[in-house]
């Protein structure tokens, strides 16, 4: 995308919404105050449980919250071309990963008889306390955490499709489901 100087901008595109308002908690009745959004309706009627009979969406969020009507409906006019919103989402999971990768480690030295070792992880621990300390950065599972990213500008609100265009980069992969905050 272009913006008023002619300066090209990264964006993302995201569908929001509508969503609507499927439940009220208050703080009389709860013990606390949210209220639920329901995304994504599910169209097929063969493909709505009876758990789902009441609320036919896909995705169920929680939040916190003042005063709404269950039914009412909120689009994407809630923003505002050029405010900052915070998305969060979960980030690509990448599998198992070595300490290298997963930690920006920068491997052994390639010399002196360190054959096969390259990028390894090196020692783990000291001769006491005779265990691997708790915390240690070693291999393993990378990816698939809840990660947030603050201060989005706001490029662009178009109500007829229900889009949102972002400057930059969000989490999460495409057709992921994300969470947009002012």
């Amino acid at each position: 995308m272009f913006d008023a100087t002619g300066k090209r901008v990264p964006v993302t595109l995201l569908m929001a919404g509508p969503c609507e308002i499927t439940q009220q908690k208050t703080k009389e009745k709860d013990g606390y105050a949210s209220f639920q959004l329901g995304f994504d309706k599910i169209a097929k009627a063969k493909k709505i449980t009876k758990s789902m009979n009441k609320k036919p969406f896909k995705f169920l969020r929680e939040f916190k919250g003042g005063e709404h009507k269950v039914g009412d409906s909120i689009d994407v006019s809630v923003f505002v071309e050029g405010e900052n919103v915070k998305v969060a989402a979960t980030s690509m999971g990448r599998g198992f990963q070595g300490a290298v990768k997963r930690w920006g480690f920068h491997g052994r030295r390639a010399t002196h008889g360190m054959k096969h070792e390259g990028r390894t992880l090196g020692s783990v621990g000291a001769t006491y306390p005779q265990r691997v300390i708790k915390g240690k950065k070693m291999p393993g599972r990378m990816g698939s955490d809840r990660t947030t990213v603050k201060n989005l500008k706001v490029m662009k609100v178009d109500k007829e499709n229900n889009l949102l265009v972002l400057k930059g980069a969000v989490p999460g992969r495409t057709g992921a489901l994300v969470e947009i905050t002012a």
